[in-house]
């Protein structure tokens, strides 16, 4: 007699999340604490598909921390699956889910702790109203730390060119790399077509964040930024660092501003060139969920 064949479908996996986002710029939050498996490429693919899974910009994970005094770590994927090594925004919504998460198990956390992330810890100041202040340390702007290929040293403007096209921008690495280019007219600057190139050219081996910048005054710009891996977003933290940093070494704007987003408003300052650079901003639950994927 044949054995029976067992036709019954396969069980299907399912991953418990967070939907959250910072000024629009939006998350999947994973909890990996006690050593659970990092999502996949596939996975994070799978997550961020606004049409057939949960929808967000990038994933993130919140792990233990690996030692010292941070009271956990997190890191990054963006919606093609790549890592990412920074999220300014991000960091925010890490910071609001393990205060929250503190809450609930009865051992709330002191208005200041710090965070671990993929570029080393960021202190955080928990401002209250869902607002949180993150450290994000020194902008670098040397081309070898951005990286930036085909350049000596540090320069206020860099010219690069592409078939018939030239691109002048600045550039600085927050951990991680930012092209940051100032218009007059930030509602129709050609982002779609511009960032593709810049992010596709020799000169970034490990592409680049395009933001475009407009300086409505001293104290205030209007930004619009382009992620590697994800295109266009509400917001991005690191890139209002970069933008904000750029503009503050030529003397454009005062050292501390508002960064207008598309999604919100950031506070950025950086009181002088040897101290680091923070960002303020709010933060935001949208909902909690099950994911089942095969």
């Amino acid at each position: 007699m044949a054995a029976a064949v067992d036709s019954s479908p396969a069980p299907r996996a399912s991953v418990r999340f967070s939907k959250m986002h910072g000024a629009g710029n939006d998350f999947v939050v994973l909890d990996l604490r006690g050593g659970v498996s990092a999502p996949s490429p596939d996975l994070c693919r799978a997550l961020a598909n606004r049409h057939t899974g949960v929808g967000c910009d990038q994933i993130l994970t919140v792990e233990d921390a690996q030692g010292g005094t941070a009271v956990a770590r997190y890191r990054i994927w963006n919606a093609d699956g790549s890592s990412s090594q920074q999220c300014g925004n991000g960091a925010r919504c890490i910071a609001a889910w393990v205060v929250r998460d503190a809450r609930r198990r009865n051992a709330p956390l002191p208005a200041e702790f710090t965070l671990d992330s993929p570029v080393g810890a960021h202190a955080v100041t928990h401002l209250g109203g869902g607002a949180y202040r993150i450290v994000m340390g020194l902008p670098r702007f040397s081309p070898a730390s951005i990286p930036l290929h085909g350049f000596e040293g540090a320069q206020d403007e860099y010219v690069l060119y592409r078939d018939d096209a030239v691109f002048t921008f600045g550039a600085v690495s927050m951990g991680n790399p930012h092209a940051v280019i100032e218009v007059d007219d930030i509602d129709n600057a050609p982002v779609e077509i511009v960032a593709p190139m810049l992010q596709s050219h020799p000169a970034f081996p490990e592409s680049v964040n395009v933001g475009f910048a407009r300086v409505e005054s001293r104290d205030r710009i209007r930004l619009r930024v382009y992620e590697r891996g994800v295109g266009e977003t509400l917001a991005c933290g690191s890139g209002a660092c970069a933008a904000a940093a750029v503009l503050m070494r030529r003397g454009r704007i005062d050292r501390e501003v508002t960064v207008a987003l598309p999604g919100g408003d950031l506070r950025i300052a950086w009181p002088a060139d040897d101290a680091p650079l923070t960002m303020s901003g709010p933060t935001a639950f949208v909902f909690e969920g099950e994911w089942t994927h095969d």
